[in-house]
């Protein structure tokens, strides 16, 4: 066992209360895939870990939600766990763990700021939840996962956050596909200092809803909002990835 694995269980005994039976897991778990291009041996990295660990992390927190709410629609459950999920978020759960000091990964993705990079810290946390789970089971997993987003769970309840459709927008469907909604402007009527801006937004090939406005701003938040009323991602599914 390196000595970063080591001192990862530590800190996540610490700080989640879980200790690992099967270490290799952690190990594959802290392995980034620039390690292999740098190393002669066979070693699998956290890749597939961190798609086990999405799935989990979406149930836990959709359980937790549905669980904690009851009085909450199924479109604001949504959207707080969007938030939760978000790159942004599970960056800054990592960072509780000190996660990026103890990732195993080639110098020059740590030369170049793997250790820091948002994106990084998120894909290696999800693998961590999958290898508890593969170690521990579900209910090992859920520990783990509520005890790191416990805090924030409480203040995205307490700050939904309100006015800000492009956002909430953004935030619900990367929660299902890491891609971001784009906005065209698909017609301006009315003379210069009386224009009348209407926009789409699409997504994923998909126009989610269309909005109009006196901006070019306000008419593309009225395209989300419609968007986030219409909810046309739930009735054309598409796959993660």
């Amino acid at each position: 066992m390196s000595n970063e694995v080591g001192k990862f269980v530590l800190k996540l005994s610490s700080c989640a209360g879980y200790e690992f039976g099967d270490q290799s897991l952690l190990q594959m778990a802290l392995t980034h895939a620039s390690l292999l291009a740098e190393i002669n041996e066979d070693v699998p990295d956290n890749q597939r870990l961190e798609y086990l660990g999405d799935a989990v992390l979406q149930l836990v927190l959709t359980e937790e939600l549905y669980r904690r709410f009851p009085e909450q629609a199924e479109g604001v459950l949504t959207k707080w766990r969007a938030r939760l999920v978000s790159k942004t978020a599970l960056s800054a759960f990592a960072q509780k763990l000190d996660l990026g000091a103890m990732m195993l990964m080639g110098k020059g993705e740590e030369a170049s700021g793997g250790r820091s990079r948002p994106s990084t810290l998120a894909d290696c946390l999800e693998a961590v939840f999958g290898a508890v789970y593969l170690d521990g089971g579900l209910e090992a997993a859920k520990k783990v996962i509520l005890s790191l987003v416990s805090d924030e769970l409480l203040k995205v309840a307490a700050c939904p956050e309100e006015g800000n459709p492009k956002g909430e927008l953004q935030e619900v469907l990367q929660a299902i596909v890491p891609e971001s909604p784009i906005y065209e402007i698909i017609a301006s009527t009315g003379p210069d200092h009386e224009k009348k801006f209407d926009a789409a937004v699409l997504w994923q090939g998909i126009e989610l809803g269309r909005g109009s406005g006196s901006s070019k701003k306000t008419a593309e938040a009225n395209a989300a909002q419609d968007a986030i009323n219409r909810r046309v991602w739930a009735t054309n599914p598409v796959d993660s990835q």
